[in-house]
């Protein structure tokens, strides 16, 4: 099996899957199973000043499901840990000890005050940890104290705040920071100019996931009333991936170490995050779906899919899709697909002509024994079809050859390689004329 083994900003783990700051992290107890169970590290549940927080008693979760009630996202208005901060940090310190070669990462957050972060991050040295956290992004409760996202949506507080960190503290700061923002890239630029030897993306999302149509409240319902939380899970994966992706590929921010987060549920999720840039990924959602030893089939996956392309080491995934993630302008126009429905694979069901007759191109054609043809006069290979077809592979896009003629343009189509920087179709050679 390939090495996992991964070196995240000096941070040492068996492998780059780590259980993100959340509740499955709020405890020894909870620690050391994911530890045996085979997580590399944990960012520990965060931390904040004493006296502890007070969170609600009633529900904390609300969700989306798809189909077969599979869960797709969870919004929660949980705060931060509201155990004592000295039962965190006994505990903290006697799971390092027992547990020398995995990671342990402190998330805190306390108030925008330089005694404060001085103060606390002093004990959190105590412990043996190996780095801290900076919770930036909580967008719920403690975002309406000032803290969490109040401080990731404003580039010169993340930076002021690491920079204290790392006055103050000789341990390696990751800077997790909130998705609630225009650009990610800003808040991102001023960690990196705080200091920070990583950042942390996504915390959760700012949502309300549904309403009680008989309370007329928010769920989760607390006493007849609702509130905003954080939304993660997999439907957040997509948001993540191009928010990791914009600060992998930002001159200014290369070399910035990243540590992925935001709905890693297998290991192909997890590749995707590594490939784009990040050096480790961070899961919540999936632990809480499935239990801690969802990671043994992370390992696994990854693993064999490392052997597969020939990977010695997780090193050598990281950032391999960055150069090819471009701005529009970029894309050749001149690379044509149409699509084509296999026709043994085909079960009639006609839900790739419904969506294209009445919402796309007019492409498919229908026979009176339901046979379904792709008409590539009309066909401008959007790839509907293939993403509402229910059998895998019935419709894929097939590349029509440099030389042949488009039937929907007349035009002949291009190689896509030979002089693309001067073709008429080429948009940065429009914009420039």
């Amino acid at each position: 099996m390939a090495n996992l083994e991964t070196d995240f900003i000096g941070i040492k783990s068996p492998n780059p899957f780590w259980l993100a700051s959340a509740p499955p992290t709020d405890k020894e107890y909870n620690v050391r199973r994911a530890f045996e169970a085979g997580w590399g590290g944990v960012v520990w549940k965060t931390l904040g000043e004493d006296p502890p927080i007070v969170n609600v008693n009633g529900p904390r979760y609300g969700a989306v499901w798809g189909a077969d009630r599979q869960l797709l996202g969870l919004n929660n208005i949980e705060l931060i840990t509201d155990r004592p901060l000295e039962t965190n940090l006994e505990e903290i310190a006697r799971v390092k000890r027992d547990y020398p070669d995995h990671a342990i990462v402190v998330s805190l957050m306390v108030p925008v005050n330089e005694d404060s972060w001085k103060a606390v991050l002093r004990r959190v040295e105590e412990t043996g940890a190996d780095g801290v956290e900076l919770n930036f992004g909580c967008p719920h409760g403690m975002s309406e104290r000032g803290m969490g996202s109040a401080v990731g949506q404003v580039p010169d507080y993340v930076q002021q705040v690491t920079e204290w960190c790392k006055t103050h503290s000789s341990l390696p700061v990751i800077v997790k920071l909130t998705p609630n923002i225009t650009d990610i890239r800003k808040p991102a630029q001023a960690a990196k100019d705080g200091g920070a030897d990583a950042v942390s993306l996504i915390n959760t999302i700012n949502s309300i996931t549904g309403v009680d149509l008989d309370l007329f409240a928010p769920e989760p319902t607390i006493d007849g009333q609702g509130a905003h939380g954080g939304y993660c899970g997999p439907a957040v994966k997509p948001i993540a991936l191009n928010m990791v992706a914009e600060i992998a590929r930002t001159p200014d921010l290369r070399g910035l170490p990243i540590s992925g987060i935001g709905g890693v549920t297998t290991w192909r999720d997890a590749a995707e995050f590594l490939a784009l840039g990040a050096g480790n990924v961070q899961v919540c959602t999936a632990a809480m779906t499935y239990g801690f030893k969802v990671v043994q089939e992370m390992i696994s996956g990854l693993s064999q899919y490392m052997d597969e392309k020939g990977f010695t080491s997780v090193d050598e995934l990281v950032g391999r899709a960055v150069p090819q993630v471009v701005d529009w302008k970029d894309l050749n126009l001149n690379y044509v697909t149409k699509a084509r429905i296999d026709q043994d694979l085909c079960i009639k069901c006609g839900r790739c002509y419904a969506a294209c007759e009445d919402t796309s191109h007019q492409a498919i054609s229908m026979s009176e024994d339901r046979t379904f043809e792709v008409i590539d006069a009309e066909c401008v290979a959007c790839n509907l079809c293939v993403n509402v077809c229910p059998v895998e592979g019935c419709i894929t896009m097939e590349r029509l050859a440099a030389g042949q003629v488009d039937p929907r343009t007349g035009a002949v189509v291009q190689d896509d390689y030979a002089n693309w920087t001067t073709h008429p179709n080429n948009p940065a050679k429009c914009a420039a004329e």
